[in-house]
């Protein structure tokens, strides 16, 4: 007994930041369920960002308080607008884009919509020459072809719906349906989403250039948190013109805000920080499909949702050009692995190969 209680803990360390990252995934997948049920009731998408990043700056102050407080360099004027800016492409903008489309489309299309950020944000980099690109080598040229294939998967979900899959049973949970349901509405929510990872795939780009200059993760992220937070709020003060809709009762409305807030925007990321420094950003990045087919699998066996074909042909284009991106992007960080301990060992700096 004792011998199998001290192998199942050996499998379990050793297998530490897998599982961490499965139950994160986990995470993620339920909160399009829990946010579509909020907007269902009647919640805006954009009272509920806002407020879900105010309980996420509050979550993210004390570790990035205490935990980076001697490391932590001054707030300038300009820092301070740089941040500003990647608050406003990275949060406020792009994440009340984000949950607004889940209101005219579906979650399995929403998530799986999510994967394309990758290819943007290697798209963007090649062109601005923060990303080295090989044709000549194998992976280069798996970078470009997954990043292609990616994008027609992309094409697929936007103008192809498709006919629904049949359901097999009942929703097992009950969500109150949306409203709409149109090929109209389903064009407008896709491009939302697109139009949110484009950004997403900027502030990529933009937020490992504000690093340098603070680095700070924690204190960066609260940060951006608290002022995205506040930037959706004037968006929401502008359109909601009603005081009463920013009150709140006990119902999914509030437990949507906390969970998106303390689980998804708090605890997730610190799980993957924690699993970025045991194994690298590949490693995280390649759990990221997995949202998709939780979601999948959530919707159609569970809450009963409808499965397009387009989306689901459009996810498996999807997930296939990201691992064949991601499997080009781990050569680089083998590369940059090794040129990094080869100049520690000559007393020199590191040369930057890989800049995402």
């Amino acid at each position: 007994m004792e011998h199998k209680k001290s192998c199942l803990l050996i499998v379990c360390k050793e297998f530490k930041p897998h599982i961490l990252m499965f139950l994160a995934q986990v995470g993620c997948a339920l909160v399009y369920f829990i946010t579509e049920a909020s907007f269902n009731h009647g919640m805006s998408p954009f009272l509920y960002v806002t407020y879900r990043y105010f309980v996420a700056a509050l979550v993210m102050f004390p570790f990035a308080y205490f935990l980076e407080r001697k490391q932590r360099p001054k707030l300038t004027f300009a820092l301070f607008m740089e941040i500003f800016v990647l608050s406003l492409i990275g949060i406020s903008a792009p994440i009340n884009m984000y949950f607004a489309s889940l209101q005219y489309t579906s979650p399995t299309l929403v998530a799986s919509m999510f994967n394309i950020v990758a290819s943007l944000t290697f798209i963007i980099a090649v062109a601005l020459r923060y990303e080295a690109l090989d044709i000549g080598d194998p992976r280069g040229i798996a970078k470009v072809i997954g990043t292609l294939i990616s994008l027609g998967g992309v094409m697929t979900m936007t103008l192809y719906k498709g006919p629904p899959m049949r359901n097999l049973w009942g929703p097992l949970i009950h969500i109150q349906g949306k409203n709409g349901g149109t090929e109209e509405n389903w064009l407008k929510g896709s491009l939302l989403a697109v139009t949110s990872c484009v950004l997403l795939s900027v502030w990529y780009i933009m937020q490992a250039s504000t690093l340098k200059r603070y680095p700070a993760q924690l204190s960066l992220t609260s940060w951006m948190c608290f002022v995205g937070a506040v930037q959706s709020a004037v968006f929401t003060a502008i359109v909601q013109h009603h005081p009463s809709a920013w009150f709140i009762g006990f119902n999914i409305d509030l437990w949507s805000t906390l969970y998106g807030g303390i689980v998804v925007s708090g605890l997730v990321i610190y799980v993957q920080l924690w699993c970025t420094e045991k194994k690298g950003p590949v490693f995280v990045t390649m759990t990221t499909p997995l949202c998709t087919v939780l979601v999948a699998i959530l919707a159609y066996f569970v809450f009963g949702e409808k499965l397009y074909l387009g989306s689901m042909i459009g996810a498996c284009f999807v997930i296939v050009g990201l691992y064949l991106l991601l499997w080009g992007k781990e050569g680089d960080q083998q590369v940059h692995t090794i040129t990094k301990d080869t100049s520690n060992c000559n007393g020199e700096d590191p040369v930057e190969l890989c800049k995402i």
